[in-house]
């Protein structure tokens, strides 16, 4: 049994890891998208890493969860005499709880600035054509227009 919970406790580890790097690629993203000009290359390869880390994360989730399962009646029972083991693990649990609140905040800001940027990179878009719709405007208007173009008269006689 304790072999169990000192995995469950190397689990919750594992996982405080993980929403580590995931915060850290979500600063990185705030960067990114708050920069003057905002590389899009970069946003794409930070959202790809954090896609594996969250997969990984998804992957300890399951294997906390159905171990926890395994062993919950018995830890219920035994429960004075694991009490230390479920203190740490109920600390590891508020922290990654903790971890994860911190990380939705971060991801709702990222949020707003991803709209904000997409918002003004759309108008700019919008403009660019209104100005070669304009151009071509012209052009099409300056061809309508019949110019006679210049020609030699013969003076003599």
């Amino acid at each position: 049994m304790e072999n169990y919970l000192q995995v469950l406790e190397d689990s919750l580890q594992k996982k405080m890891d993980v929403l580590c790097r995931i915060e850290t690629l979500s600063l990185k993203q705030e960067q990114i998208l708050g920069a003057d000009s905002v590389s899009e290359e970069a946003f794409d390869k930070s959202i790809e890493e954090k896609d594996v880390l969250i997969n990984e994360l998804n992957k300890l989730d399951e294997g906390f969860e159905s171990l926890y399962a395994h062993i919950k009646e018995q830890l219920m029972a035994g429960r004075h005499k694991y009490k230390s083991q479920i203190a740490v693990l109920q600390k590891k649990i508020a922290e990654v709880t903790e971890k994860s609140i911190a990380i939705q905040a971060q991801e709702a800001r990222n949020k707003k600035l991803a709209e904000d940027y997409f918002t003004k990179a759309k108008q700019e878009l919008k403009k660019g054509r209104r100005s070669s719709k304009a151009a071509l405007d012209y052009y099409k208007s300056m061809n309508k227009t019949q110019m006679v173009s210049p020609q030699f008269m013969d003076k003599k006689k």
